[in-house]
């Protein structure tokens, strides 16, 4: 099953290397995932969090506030 990650962020320098970091991941490992970037500031307070980025699995709020390892996305998502 396809899983549905979002990144929050409003474009900043961290949100960008949390792209770049979760599309490596997705990519490398061949993982059948959608990646939408979240940068609607309204759409971002409906998760309820307060730093930016965060990371959104399957509408489940999994990182907040920094930019997680490749090792660390990859837990994630298997």
């Amino acid at each position: 099953m396809s899983k549905v990650i979002k990144i929050l962020g409003t474009g900043c320098p961290k949100c960008q290397s949390m792209t770049a970091v979760v599309k490596a991941v997705v990519s490398e490992n061949n993982i059948d995932a959608t990646i939408e970037k979240v940068e609607d500031i309204m759409e971002i307070m409906t998760f309820n969090i307060m730093t930016t980025p965060a990371l959104v699995i399957d509408d489940v709020v999994t990182i907040k506030g920094r930019v997680p390892s490749k090792q660390e996305v990859l837990a994630l998502l298997n």
